[in-house]
């Protein structure tokens, strides 16, 4: 255990002493968050306005729709691209031998494993607690009705997130040898997991087909899972306040707090179900292809 132990804490501090890495980490999702308000905000408030046609409704409500949104967009997309970032040490390792020098010591190969996931969950999840507090410090000032239960649910629905990023970086990045390899996954992760998770688009708004294809991701659910919970609130007070529970179901359609696959409602348990599910599968793969991969590193 101790070696462990010793493992994680140095690839920690590799991590906070690598400033590129460290920078490009913690200042990413505070980006995004600046780029969502500045571009998309008013194109959310718009779509939800729709859905109102001509009821009566509170700005701070609609702002609070908003902030949801937009809180749970950008915690979908950091909590996987920031470990892709933070687990580039794994790959950087082979790149300067540093791996090689590892194994040449006693060390046993799912330990050299654990070591990095530990890490990186760590790293990540320190980060994507920094974005959540820009992103709950936002919300209260646009329109506030979470609860302390919603709160508990979304630092739960980070935790399993990152979780899940770690545990799918992981498998990725341990096949990267070369400098450009890890520049290329980087590049393709950054641009594309944002859509294939409905974080930048809603699943409502693609083809059938396409929603039932990205369904099968993990990642998805856990968008979902965010976007129920960071928008529990506000819809609440919108029951409260009597507003018709079709439009209620109208707007939880639209922004996929109803999942569905092949026609079917995906339940909150089942969302929890698949993504835990997934991390624990990609975790063993991971460790496993360490434990038995011998080639040279």
């Amino acid at each position: 255990m101790s070696t462990l132990v010793l493992l994680t804490r140095r690839n920690i501090r590799l991590f906070f002493k690598d400033l590129g890495m460290l920078l490009t980490s913690m200042i990413t999702p505070l980006i995004l968050l600046l780029l969502y308000i500045t571009f998309l905000c008013n194109v959310y408030r718009d779509s939800f306005l729709l859905h109102f046609g001509g009821i009566a409704i509170e700005e701070g409500l609609i702002n609070g729709l908003v902030g949801g949104q937009l809180f749970s967009s950008l915690l979908a997309v950091s909590c996987v691209t920031v470990a892709f970032c933070a687990n580039l040490l794994m790959a950087q390792d082979k790149v300067t031998g540093a791996r090689a020098d590892l194994l040449v010591a006693p060390v046993k190969r799912h330990y050299l494993a654990i070591g990095y996931y530990a890490a990186t969950l760590a790293v990540t999840l320190m980060i994507a607690l920094v974005a959540a507090c820009a992103c709950f410090i936002y919300m209260a000032a646009e329109g506030w009705y979470l609860s302390v239960g919603d709160v508990a649910l979304i630092l739960l629905d980070i935790l399993l997130l990152v979780m899940f990023g770690t545990a799918f970086s992981s498998v990725v990045n341990y096949f990267l040898a070369t400098q450009g390899q890890i520049s290329a996954v980087g590049s393709i992760v950054s641009s594309c997991y944002g859509f294939v998770c409905g974080a930048y688009m809603p699943i409502s708004s693609f083809s059938e087909g396409l929603r039932n294809a990205v369904a099968f991701f993990p990642g998805t659910h856990a968008t979902s899972l965010l976007r129920n919970h960071a928008l529990a609130g506000a819809l609440r007070e919108m029951e409260e306040q009597n507003v018709p529970t079709a439009v209620i179901e109208s707007i939880r359609d639209s922004v996929d707090c109803n999942l569905y696959f092949f026609g079917e409602c995906v339940s909150e348990h089942m969302m929890y179900a698949i993504l835990i599910g997934a991390t624990l599968i990609l975790f063993a793969a991971f460790v496993l292809i360490n434990r038995f991969d011998r080639r040279k590193s």
